[in-house]
């Protein structure tokens, strides 16, 4: 249940609330200065509501990393962490529209952050047992301007009965309860297994997952989606009935939305690292379409293991960062240290794939001094430890 109640959450939808809100927005908030707000606002109204305010503020102020009105929304710290973010959220309703559902279940709505884009064409039933939350969803989707189109229902998922919808939407915890991550679907609060009564009467469903799934984990008959943002690998979605593709395997990127599926997957030969190094998006390498990506690349694996490749020929992708080598050599920290020390470099981007040495250990022990920089990459070559040095390509090379 959440820290924040009801009846601080009612204050802080009151007249006075808002006010006290309001004024905390322009209020620059910082570590200095965070005590004598808090000790003010305990004057003012108290210190239950005061916490409550200011914790509000805080987490506005962190949502709007992932809300474009998180200036208004209201969170709690754990759902706020463990809401998507909504261009995530967006592409993820579109897939539900491009289906045409018109009446979905969100279950574990949380804060609303699905039920929010869900909402927005079509009519939403949140679920959720922590009653805060369920207001919190309430409100969060009231102020996208779905309001009129979600209703709550607060329950216990693994006693409640399948809904009458068309498809649902489920985003279970992936936290115990030290607020460790959990791994394993059959961990999640709720286990995912808590959907099996439903997949009869809904069987269009989305499950959203950590991305750290074990493949072993993955059900035969859902299409496996991670999703990366500006780089960033931030879940996994399961498709499941309608919801999915032809395809087992997909990797998305946002806020391109570009995609890569497991269209086909041929041998791929392994070669000594060429002039260029493409290192691909997490995503890609999550989704097992590291093969698939090097054969649209024309380009090799530099081990059967690593996930980096290599080219005679630069490309631009969305799907991968491209390097270009100036050395490769096998791993000895004398002579990767005289290395940088000959060609005046001081600055250094250490990357690993496949070796088990610490970058920010090596980095001090390479002991720089110059004025040029460059990337470091601690991998294998071949099953050999081997450091690859270079820097990124851009198109004006």
């Amino acid at each position: 249940m959440s820290d924040l109640g009801l009846e601080e959450l009612f204050f802080l939808k009151s007249e006075a609330g808002l006010q006290l809100l309001a004024g905390l927005a322009v209020s620059q908030i910082t570590a200095d200065n965070h005590l004598q707000i808090a000790s003010d606002l305990r004057q003012q109204v108290g210190a239950k509501y005061a916490a409550a305010a200011l914790e509000t503020t805080l987490l506005r102020q962190r949502g709007v990393a992932k809300f474009s009105q998180a200036a208004n929304m209201f969170f709690t710290r754990a759902a706020l962490e463990q809401a998507s973010a909504e261009i995530v959220s967006t592409y993820r309703a579109d897939r539900f529209a491009r289906a045409g559902f018109k009446y979905i279940a969100d279950l574990g709505c949380g804060i609303g952050g699905d039920s929010i884009t869900l909402s927005a064409r079509a009519r939403v039933i949140g679920v959720d047992w922590d009653p805060v939350r369920l207001a919190m969803a309430q409100e969060n989707v009231q102020i996208y301007g779905g309001g009129e189109r979600f209703s709550a229902l607060q329950a216990d998922l693994l006693s409640l009965s399948p809904i009458a919808v068309e498809a649902l939407f489920a985003d279970p915890g992936r936290r115990d309860e030290s607020g460790r991550r959990i791994y394993s679907l059959k961990q999640y609060r709720p286990p995912i297994t808590f959907l099996t009564p439903w997949r009869e009467k809904v069987p269009h469903q989305a499950i959203k997952i950590g991305p750290g799934i074990d493949y072993a984990e993955i059900p035969a008959d859902a299409e496996i989606e991670f999703i990366s943002v500006r780089g960033e690998v931030r879940e996994g979605v399961l498709w499941f009935g309608d919801l999915r593709s032809r395809n087992s395997r997909r990797a998305t990127l946002l806020p391109g939305r570009q995609t890569l599926t497991d269209e086909s997957e041929e041998n791929l030969a392994v070669s000594q690292p060429k002039a260029f190094l493409f290192e691909p998006d997490g995503a890609v390498i999550r989704a097992h379409l590291v093969t698939h990506l090097a054969h649209k690349l024309a380009a090799y694996k530099i081990d059967s293991d690593i996930a980096y490749l290599t080219a005679d020929e630069p490309q631009e992708t969305p799907f991968a960062r491209c390097f270009t080598i100036d050395d490769v050599m096998p791993f000895q920290l004398k002579r990767l240290r005289q290395y940088c020390r000959d060609r005046n470099i001081g600055r250094v981007t250490i990357k690993k794939r496949g070796s088990p040495l610490d970058p920010t250990v090596l980095q001090s022990r390479l002991r720089l001094s110059g004025t040029r920089e460059c990337t470091i990459f601690l991998t294998k070559v071949m099953g050999q430890p081997t450091v690859l040095i270079g820097r990124p390509w851009t198109n004006r090379d």
